[in-house]
């Protein structure tokens, strides 16, 4: 399976975080999202041109900036029925 920044995935696309490559406060700050390596999670939406980025992480939503978004790498899943 691709392993894609979060920007690249596609609104209804379900993901898999494989890395975070940001600093230690950057990943504390989305740990404590509860966005960390290892969790599923879904696109919502994102605006065009760097704007936020809208994913569902525990049956919550969360919008993170764009330029987190680029650091996050997700592994996507096959989301064919």
């Amino acid at each position: 399976m691709p392993i894609i920044n979060l920007k690249d995935l596609r609104a209804g696309e379900t993901a898999k975080i494989s890395r975070i490559d940001g600093g230690y406060g950057m990943v504390n700050r989305l740990a404590a999202l509860d966005i960390r390596p290892g969790r599923t999670i879904k696109k919502l939406n994102s605006s065009f041109m760097r704007g936020p980025v809208t994913i569902e992480v525990n049956r919550a939503q969360v919008a993170i900036g764009f330029g987190m978004a680029n650091k996050i790498l997700v592994e996507v899943k096959d989301n064919t029925p």
